[in-house]
């Protein structure tokens, strides 16, 4: 049997092709999300320790204001301290502001606690004095002996950069670094992770009673594990989708085995008749099995090492901040990878190895017939596939009414798998109802590719449920997002009616200048700008606020412009009014004497300095308002980074306060971008490898039928005749599993929109991505006639002759 297994390998190799490439993808996935994850993985956790490296405790839970009062106690206590945390600060040269630099962070004087790495210059020992990350410096220009200004307003350090530094990883990373002298006085705007803290650890619970104390050693092993959980996380959603390529390449590894087994059956019958056991043939083919596994599965660890570390290298140097470390796959990552696809080639082969053997060497030896199957089987088969999408059926309606998500993943799964149960039978329905019509376009190619495309009910299915479950996700995943986009953009409109605003400060100047609107409507990405009027006034324990005037819209409000509506009697309060003391139902404004008793409501979008009345209301109170603030539309299509770079030079220079609104909601979008990109991207594997097993049945069913095409030549089918009916049976293949897909995933994805984003937004949408799922279906279309050229042209070149001479 050796000699046989042999021959067998040789002469079939290129029948073997498709099958050592579907695994070769999947094999290559492991690695590469291996690859992806560990680099993800050394990047979070490089240096992390960096800080706390001398500490002998890290002090957390403490706020901006904690640390100050711990940085002023440790010279009496004889120790050591350095502030890990941060601040967003406008840095400014030659009083111009520094594009996309506004992360400044605590640098410490004492060696020991100093944890960046210089590239350039002298670390900073005192006040007045700073350092700037390499990248930053590169980028801006900045180099040792510049002089910087931090803060705005009133409240500015004025620094000379002496060094130029690096990070020891992304985490630590920030721009500029003060002293804390320099950055004591913008402690409360700091967000402080913890302090590292060399000296006795009783001073810390003296400052500061309520701070967190622990081990150094302890900190950095817990925050080590924080990061590595999150990024194992995000590992094992990744390879949740290397299973689906995987569970894809089964069928398609599957069919190419039932195929290549059928068309082998009266080969493996001579052998039985000459004396070989069905145990004997058995391990012959699961021999064959075993080596194409092997050869795939170190193919696949080969492409897949080398993919993962040109994908980091690549990512690095495209994206400097990424932040990714080195790409170092364990060897057990190899191990798993490796004889993942090896058993995955093995138990794709095992069930048609096992029903071929069981023929006996004289039915084998009979002429070939197209059967029908009707059997009792069968039939169990359908009845079973009929209750699994009724069960599921049933428990998605329950996740709708429950908004459960774990019944509706189990719904979703056995619903998905009854579809898969009934193919045999819904497969070659659904391509029997298109056929009719390709057979009325294009007569005798169209009625032969539709005959073709279901003889086999089986195979069909098949064929087609690795192109079903792909195209199945990749429609839920884009109308998904789709959907969840609109519930974030009607939530989005009610958080940040308004685009952007600049605010008089409540300790700046008492009006805007005259030129404001120009000024910032004149910058590239503002749409329309509208000045609103306003007043300084007393509202009661409150204290001083910006008083503003409800303009009207005029287009400017996003959504129905209802959310910034308030009554004659009411004044709208910001939802972060920065106040400890509970809002009161009713507060007297005063304004010069005059004063009116208003109902509060607490709204959101117009900022947080200042308060909304009607303009009736305004007017009551003073009859010159000033002009408070602008409130600005800005275009969809403006570079979000860039506008708010030029914004805060405006409001710097005017002295006003800037709100944001359309920054956030470019960054939640953008958000949403990464991650349809990327989960489509993923199931793109699955789709390939679907696509890969349509072009082996393809191929394999054209030297399975040369005699039949030789014959259809022979009475007067032309070669372009026979190359149109094998892409014909290759688009309505492709096409029909993808447009049953499509309304699969879209039933999915309105069970996902009820179970889930509805209970979050009560009246979320289901949005159909149209253009998105015609793109779909086109590609697989072209990718389906793509896959048939290459038989139909080894088709068409065999001549009549000799393909009704072939046995």
């Amino acid at each position: 049997m050796r000699t046989v297994l042999l021959s067998s390998l040789r002469l079939h190799t290129r029948r073997y092709v498709s099958a050592i490439l579907a695994v070769v993808i999947s094999v290559a996935f492991v690695v590469t999300i291996a690859a992806l994850s560990a680099a993800a993985r050394d990047g979070l956790t490089r240096g992390v320790s960096a800080p706390f490296e001398n500490a002998d405790v890290v002090a957390t839970a403490i706020s901006g204001r904690d640390a100050a009062d711990l940085m002023a106690a440790a010279p009496k206590a004889g120790a050591d301290a350095s502030v890990v945390g941060w601040a967003e600060l406008r840095v400014a040269r030659d009083a111009t502001t520094v594009d996309g630099v506004d992360q400044v962070a605590s640098i410490a004087t004492a060696p020991d606690l100093r944890w960046p790495t210089l590239v350039d210059g002298t670390f900073p020992t005192g006040p007045g004095e700073a350092a700037v990350d390499d990248r930053v410096a590169e980028d801006s220009g900045i180099a040792v002996g510049d002089t910087l200004e931090v803060g705005r307003g009133g409240q500015t350090s004025e620094v000379r950069v002496t060094a130029v530094v690096d990070s020891p990883s992304a985490f630590l990373r920030s721009e500029v670094y003060l002293t804390w002298p320099d950055l004591a006085p913008f402690a409360d705007q700091m967000l402080v992770d913890s302090v590292a803290w060399a000296g006795p650890e009783a001073a810390i619970t003296k400052a500061v009673p309520t701070a967190k104390v622990m081990a150094s050693d302890q900190y950095v092993d817990d925050l080590t594990k924080q990061l590595n959980h999150g990024v194992d996380v995000t590992a094992i959603m990744l390879l949740l989708f290397g299973a689906i390529a995987l569970f894809v390449s089964v069928l398609v590894i599957a069919n190419t085995f039932s195929i290549l087994l059928a068309q082998r059956q009266r080969d493996l019958a001579l052998l039985r008749c000459v004396g070989a056991t069905r145990r004997q043939v058995r391990r012959s083919v699961r021999l064959e099995a075993l080596a194409i596994g092997v050869l795939a599965a170190a193919i696949g660890l080969i492409a897949g090492t080398a993919l993962g570390h040109g994908l980091v290298a690549a990512l690095n140097s495209w994206f400097p901040n990424a932040g990714l470390g080195h790409a170092s796959v364990s060897p057990t990552w190899y191990v798993a990878a490796g004889l993942t696809g090896v058993l995955v080639t093995l138990v794709a082969s095992w069930l048609p190895t096992r029903r071929v053997t069981t023929v006996s060497p004289l039915a084998a030896l009979r002429p070939g017939e197209d059967v029908e199957v009707r059997s009792a089987a069968g039939r169990l088969r359908l009845a079973a596939g009929f209750v699994t999408v009724a069960v599921g059926a049933v428990l998605l309606g329950v996740s709708v009414a429950t908004t459960e998500p774990l019944v509706m993943v189990l719904g979703g799964i056995l619903a998905f798998s009854g579809v898969l149960m009934l193919g045999p039978v819904l497969m070659p329905a659904l391509i029997g109802l298109t056929g009719r019509l390709t057979g009325r376009v294009l007569g005798t190619p169209g009625r032969l590719a539709a005959g073709n495309a279901v003889r086999h009910p089986r195979r069909t299915a098949a064929t087609t449920a690795s192109l079903l479950i792909g195209v199945t996700l990749t429609t839920a995943v884009l109308t998904g997002m789709a959907s969840t986009r609109a519930a974030l953009s009607s939530e989005l409109d009610t958080s940040y009616p308004i685009d952007a605003s600049l605010t008089v400060g409540p300790e700046g100047a008492q009006s805007l200048d005259p030129d404001a609107a120009k000024v910032v409507g004149a910058i590239d990405g503002v749409e329309q700008v509208v000045t609103v009027p306003g007043v300084r006034a007393t509202v009661g324990q409150l204290g001083p606020l910006e008083i503003l005037g409800r303009p009207a819209d005029d287009g400017l409000l996003r959504g129905d412009g209802t959310e910034l509506d308030v009554a004659d009697d009411e004044i709208a309060l910001p939802v972060d009014l920065g106040i400890d003391e509970p809002i009161p139902d009713r507060v007297t404004v005063q304004v010069d004497g005059h004063s009116v008793q208003l109902r509060t409501v607490v709204k959101e979008g117009f900022g947080n300095t200042s308060a909304l009345v009607s303009s009736a209301t305004l007017a009551r109170l003073t009859s010159e308002p000033h002009d408070a603030a602008l409130w600005l539309r800005i275009d969809d299509d403006a570079d979000s980074g860039d506008l708010a770079d030029r914004l805060d030079v405006a409001a710097s220079g005017l002295g006003a306060d800037l709100e944001n609104g359309f920054a956030d909601r470019a960054f939640i979008n953008l958000q949403l971008d990464i991650m349809t990109g990327a989960v489509v991207g993923l199931l793109g594997m699955a789709v390939v490898v679907a696509l890969i097993g349509i072009a082996n049945t393809l191929g394999l069913s054209v030297l399975e039928r040369t005699r039949e095409h030789a014959l259809l030549r022979a009475l007067g089918l032309t070669r372009r005749q026979l190359r149109t009916m094998l892409g014909v049976e290759a688009v309505l293949l492709s096409v029909v599993a993808t447009v049953l897909g499509t309304a699969i995933g879209a039933t999915f994805a309105w069970v996902g929109v009820e179970a889930l984003i509805r209970k979050a937004v009560s009246d979320a949408p289901l949005v159909l991505p149209w253009g998105q799922l015609a793109i779909v279906v086109l590609i697989s279309a072209a990718a389906g006639l793509l896959a048939c050229v290459l038989p139909a042209r080894r088709a068409a070149r065999v001549t009549p002759a000799a393909g009704l001479a072939t046995d």
